[in-house]
């Protein structure tokens, strides 16, 4: 199938998905209300509770969920094939992701804001909710500890991003802070911004500005950790107005702008070829050139069930429910704008991992540079870029990829090389910027409630469970953490600065099974909300049961079978995280199970009543 059809079918049923099963959700299964009053007006503190136009939460929301997730996972799944990496993506987004973090912002809506782990203590029990915490402590720990190690990497790859991507803070502050004083709309001041940021792109890379960027460059991984945790702290503690929702918005303008371009870039791919390669005339003609089909991958695990744990931000990621129920529950001002921002901004994200398919199934074959300085095209570049799957699942391998061939796809509108290069750079590195923040602050939520849990009524004086209960104490704790486990060196590596900041290595391979148990436990709270309340739960049973299933199988071929296994390789640590995860969520299954057949139409105790305008 052509590049272009795939992007044009891909887009046009999103749209429909939206405006048939979405409306249906929130029409006939969520029964939202213009008249119930959110938690950012019942609530507003001027901190994080925030009443927000939906436009605006919805740039901070897309970008919050949109980091490396979607280019990374899709950028490795594709070794199996294009066609069910796209298949998964298309169908999961509007089937399974959408429905999650739909799910997930409404009944945290009607929660006071609270995270889907608080929430499981009312409609499941306590137990349960100390559980759910702890798993989404853990999760958080890794995404806070890795993501500053993901965006030095993004940074030492493509220097010529550093500026643009800093600019966008004090940027990002002076709108906010204008914003706040005038009270206007954000969209004006927002596109100016976007626009000084394109600037910086183009000539952020030049004389003194090159010298800063390779300077900063080669900061170790540590200094960068150290940096990029000291900011996300300051993001965390700020009012949400002064810098996360300007900064998040700039970069959703940013993200449509950039997917815009793609499109129109396989556009004119498609009728004119590719840049021309090597200082000749001649178009290289675009075509999928990874293979429909590749079920057996050198080095590769069974596609089933990693598949569905490889790509899980633009299907499904279980991230997504601490953003819809952590950050965004508490600053959309009314009930329908959560099918726009919920639903609405997963199949966003799935379009956006459609097209990272197509920038490494396709892009790449416009044209690569191969060894030796060859230029290669074709099905030989994409073989040469996925040899191997030890090789090619790297990170700076897949995001080399996927900036590779988007800028084959920028090129071919006519935009020089280095240019392409770099606005794909800034890309990527200011998505994951958005989602270390946002991790930070929801990772500041959880240990608050953790506190919470553990002693209700401490207050006061030097208790340390008083002190984790402020938002202060709770975020530093937060990012030290982090920060402990980003400075321990990788297995078998020793101590030194080199090593620093690549702790989050040591438990990277569990979070993706992780991240998607936790979808599944999220799905098994909105579940019981809605049992509660009788309401149909028809349509969420099979993706719960597919988020309980595929990574407890997938967590166990890791760690017990086969000789490459963390058991075999005496990994004690991962081994034992894994028996642990999946203990929790055997013990949180029970539970649920117990209990299923006893509430139906029962609302839970203490349930929080809805407020009417």
């Amino acid at each position: 199938m052509h590049p272009l059809l795939i992007a044009l079918l891909a887009g046009v049923g999103f749209i429909i998905a939206y405006h048939t099963y979405g409306r249906w959700l929130g029409g006939k299964i969520f029964k939202l209300s213009a008249n119930a009053v959110c938690p950012s007006r019942s609530m507003a503190d001027g901190n994080d509770y925030v009443e927000t136009s939906k436009g605006v939460v919805f740039g901070h929301h897309f970008a919050s969920i949109a980091g490396t997730g979607p280019i990374v996972g899709p950028a490795i799944a594709i070794m199996w094939g294009w066609v069910p990496a796209l298949l998964w993506v298309i169908f999961g987004s509007i089937f399974v992701g959408a429905v999650h973090d739909f799910g997930a912002l409404v009944v945290s809506l009607r929660n006071k804001g609270q995270t889907v782990g608080d929430i499981s203590g009312r409609v499941l029990n306590r137990r349960v909710r100390l559980l759910f915490l702890c798993i989404l402590f853990l999760a958080l720990t890794i995404v806070l500890a890795i993501f500053g190690l993901v965006i030095a990497s993004v940074f030492r790859m493509f220097p010529s991003a550093i500026v643009p991507c800093v600019i966008q803070i004090p940027i990002a502050v002076g709108i906010g802070s204008w914003l706040n004083r005038k009270g206007k709309s954000i969209t004006g001041p927002s596109i100016v911004a976007l626009a000084v940021m394109y600037l910086t792109v183009i000539y952020g890379d030049v004389g003194f500005l090159h010298t800063l960027n390779m300077a900063m460059a080669g900061w170790s991984s540590i200094t960068w950790v150290f940096v990029l945790l000291t900011y996300s702290y300051v993001a965390s503690v700020l009012p949400v107005w002064s810098l996360l929702q300007p900064r998040d918005y700039i970069n959703a303008l940013q993200l449509i702008s950039v997917l815009a371009l793609l499109v129109l870039g396989i556009l004119a791919a498609s009728f004119f070829g590719g840049a021309p390669v090597g200082g000749g005339d001649v178009r290289p003609v675009l075509a999928m050139a990874a293979p429909a089909l590749n079920p057996n991958p050198v080095g590769a695990p069974a596609m089933f069930p990693f598949l569905f744990i490889t790509i899980a931000c633009g299907a499904i990621s279980g991230f997504h429910c601490l953003v819809s129920s952590g950050t965004t529950s508490k600053q959309l001002k009314s009930e329908p704008d959560a099918r726009f921002v919920g639903y609405g901004a997963m199949l966003t994200e799935g379009f956006l991992a459609t097209l990272v398919i197509l920038a490494c199934g396709a892009g790449v074959g416009l044209g690569i540079a191969g060894d030796g300085g060859t230029l290669l095209s074709g099905s030989e570049a994409w073989g040469h870029l996925y040899a191997d799957w030890n090789a090619s699942s790297s990170l700076g391998n897949k995001i080399g990829a996927f900036v590779t061939g988007s800028a084959n796809f920028l090129t071919a509108l006519g935009l020089p090389s280095g240019v392409a290069i770099a606005l794909m750079g800034v890309f990527v590195a200011s998505f994951a910027g958005t989602t270390l923040d946002t991790a930070c602050r929801l990772q500041r939520y959880i240990v608050q409630e953790l506190a919470n849990t553990v002693a209700p009524n401490a207050d006061g004086g030097l208790d340390l469970l008083a002190w984790l209960r402020g938002k202060h104490g709770a975020t530093i704790f937060a990012v030290g953490t982090a920060f402990i486990l980003a400075a321990v060196p990788p297995t078998g590596l020793e101590w030194s600065l080199a090593n620093a900041g690549k702790g989050g290595m040591i438990l990277w391979p569990v979070f993706g099974a992780t991240n998607q148990l936790l979808g599944g436990l999220s799905f098994l709270v909105v579940m019981f909300y809605l049992w509660r309340r009788a309401v149909p739960i028809w349509f969420l049973v099979g993706p719960m049961i597919l988020l309980l299933i595929l990574p407890a199988w997938a967590m166990t071929l890791q760690a017990f079978i086969g000789e490459n296994s963390w058991l075999a390789n005496e990994n004690w640590l991962l081994v034992g995280i894994a028996i642990i995860t999946m203990a929790l969520e055997a013990w949180m299954v029970v539970e649920a199970i117990q209990l299923f057949p006893k509430v139906k139409g029962i609302v839970e105790e203490n349930a929080v009543q809805p407020i009417e305008a």
